[in-house]
């Protein structure tokens, strides 16, 4: 099987920490989110996974070197792709044409799962999806009376489904859907501008495929600061029995309260870390406490409390002391 991973997006909903990273690179449990996410893939599929194929903007020399490190670590071949001009999820998997043959799962590196991901390779394809409460902002899949997807809907105003689709899809037959999405391309079939995946498997289905609803236990999208935070508090809460704590820590009277990940080479003096808190490497925390939150590498906090936060690489943070006068029976709430 292959893995196909487009990542060529700008993650604008990220800023100000897309600016200089590229959101799949960004950590979650202090490894990049597409790291994260085939590497969950590769251990749940049963599957030999023979390449990953990153469709990838100019992201530079040093992030494809590192990319194609995690493919050969799975035991798999790693090939760069480039999509320099942002039209669409289909066009996004059809520049990974070469990738395209043979058993396919396509990723994209925005969300990771919590599932039993084992493929049923008789079928045409999987499609994985999580029922939703609002499927209004959501792709979602419509089944028939035995269960196989007959339709697919885009932010549909009125109710159809509620079965969003996660943005994890597998093929049993690659060259089928490049020849689906070679089709969207060479007759100008574009919606919103773009060309659309769902336009591709529609008609897929027209010609009779028939795809699956995959499910999952949970769906971590990491589309935002929020989301990322929250990912990472559930991805360090379902790993809780691993130790993410590097043993180069020098703790300094201070308390680490698992589950955490916590890189090489940090400091912790007079502080309180966790729960739920990753910290990148040669990160400096001292008299300050952090929960629920991400520090990227080489950060320095000093008489901080933070939560829910997201910190990038080399952030300097040190808050001014408070300066009180408060008289007897008060209540102040930031």
């Amino acid at each position: 099987m292959k893995i196909i991973v487009p990542m060529a997006g700008m993650g604008k909903r990220l800023r100000p920490h897309t600016l200089t990273t590229a959101k799949p690179l960004l950590p979650i449990a202090g490894k990049p989110i597409v790291q994260r996410l085939v590497e969950d893939i590769v251990a749940t599929s049963g599957q030999q996974v023979d390449e990953i194929a990153y469709v990838v903007g100019r992201f530079g020399e040093e992030v494809e070197k590192n990319l194609i490190a995690v493919a050969e670590s799975l035991g798999a071949k790693g090939t760069i792709h480039y999509q320099d001009q942002a039209l669409g999820t289909a066009h996004a998997i059809l520049c990974a044409k070469s990738a395209l043959t043979g058993p396919v799962t396509v990723a994209f590196a925005d969300t990771l799962f919590r599932a039993d991901f084992k493929l049923d390779t008789t079928k045409d394809g999987v499609l994985w999806v999580q029922k939703i409460d609002d499927p209004r902002q959501f792709g979602v899949v419509v089944l028939d009376s035995e269960g196989v997807i007959k339709e697919f809907k885009e932010k549909p105003i009125e109710f159809v489904s509620d079965l969003a689709m996660i943005g994890i899809y597998y093929f049993k037959d690659g060259a089928a859907l490049r020849d689906e999405l070679q089709y969207l391309i060479d007759n100008n079939i574009m919606n919103g501008n773009e060309y659309q995946l769902p336009d591709a498997l529609r008609n897929m289905v027209s010609k009779g495929a028939k795809f699956l609803p995959g499910t999952v236990q949970d769906w971590m999208d990491c589309g935002n600061k929020d989301a990322m935070v929250d990912t990472n508090t559930k991805y360090l809460g379902y790993n809780k029995d691993k130790n993410w704590v590097d043993s180069s820590l020098q703790n300094d009277n201070s308390i680490v309260i698992q589950p955490c990940y916590i890189g090489k080479n940090v400091v912790l003096r007079n502080s309180v870390v966790g729960p739920c808190v990753s910290i990148g490497d040669g990160t400096i925390v001292e008299s300050s406490v952090i929960r629920d939150s991400i520090v990227l590498p080489q950060a320095h906090i000093t008489n901080a409390n933070i939560v829910n936060s997201m910190l990038g690489t080399q952030v300097k943070y040190q808050p001014k002391p408070a300066c009180l006068s408060l008289g007897d029976y008060s209540v102040i709430k930031d």
